[in-house]
C-alpha cells in the first residue's frame, strides 16, 4: 500500500457516514477503487470511480469496482447533470490544477459533493515553515520533489473559496493526527478536513 493510500483510510468511515444508504456515487481519482468497494459493502451504493492511471484502472477492475479511465482536469463531459447523489474527490483536490473547474463540474453532475483534505494550516506544519522546511507529516507525506500537491490548501482558504462561489457547506468534520474530531481552533490543530456541500440556491 502507497503512503497515499494508508492516508486515504483515515477518512474513509467519515464519508461513509455522510452517504446514504443505496445511493450513487461518483469517485473522482478513485485509485485502486478501495473507497468505492468499501462503500458498496457499507452503504450498497452503486456508481464509477474515475482514475488517469493504468495501473489503478486494472486494479479497481479487478476489484469489481466500474472505472472510466480519464483525467480530471479535462473535466466530467460524459456524466449529465445530477447524475449521481454524490461525487467524491478524496485527498485529491491539493493536486489538481483546475480547481474552480472541478468543483464546479462535482456540482453540475452530482446532487452533494464530499471533498477531503490535508490542512496545510496544522500548527506542525506552520512550525516547519517557520524553521525553513517544506512540510513533512503523515498526511503529507512527501518531499518538496516528489509531492503531487500543487496548491497550499487550508480550512480557511477553503471556506473563502465556498463563501465566494456560492458553495453550500452542509457538513464539515475537522480530526487530528489521532483522527479524534476537532472543533476548535480547526485551522489550527485538525490535520484532516472533511466537507460535504452542495450549490447554494438562490
Amino acid at each position: 500500500m502507497s503512503r497515499h493510500n494508508k492516508v486515504r483510510r483515515q477518512d474513509y468511515q467519515i464519508i461513509t457516514e455522510m452517504i446514504l444508504d443505496g445511493s450513487t456515487v461518483l469517485d473522482l481519482g478513485c485509485g485502486d477503487g478501495s473507497l468505492l468497494s468499501h462503500l458498496k459493502k457499507t452503504r450498497n451504493v452503486s456508481g464509477y470511480g474515475v482514475e488517469k492511471d493504468d495501473r489503478n484502472v486494472l486494479a479497481s477492475l479487478s476489484n469489481g469496482i466500474n472505472v472510466v479511465q480519464s483525467d480530471l482536469e479535462q473535466g466530467l463531459a460524459g456524466f449529465g447533470d445530477e447524475t449521481f447523489d454524490y461525487v467524491v474527490l478524496s485527498l485529491t483536490l491539493q493536486a489538481v490544477h483546475q480547481t474552480e473547474t472541478i468543483i464546479n463540474e462535482m456540482l453540475r453532475v452530482g446532487r452533494q459533493v464530499i471533498v477531503t483534505f490535508p490542512n496545510f494550516g496544522f500548527w506542525r506544519h506552520r512550525l516547519q515553515i517557520f524553521f525553513g522546511q517544506t512540510p513533512v507529516s503523515k498526511e503529507l507525506p512527501y518531499q518538496w520533489y516528489d509531492t503531487p500537491n500543487v496548491h497550499v490548501l487550508t480550512i480557511n482558504d477553503f471556506e473563502k473559496f465556498c463563501a465566494h462561489h456560492n458553495v453550500r457547506i452542509i457538513d464539515r468534520v475537522v480530526i487530528n493526527e489521532t483522527s479524534r474530531s476537532i472543533n476548535i481552533l480547526p485551522n489550527l490543530l485538525g490535520t484532516l478536513a472533511i466537507y460535504r456541500f452542495d450549490k447554494e440556491q438562490r
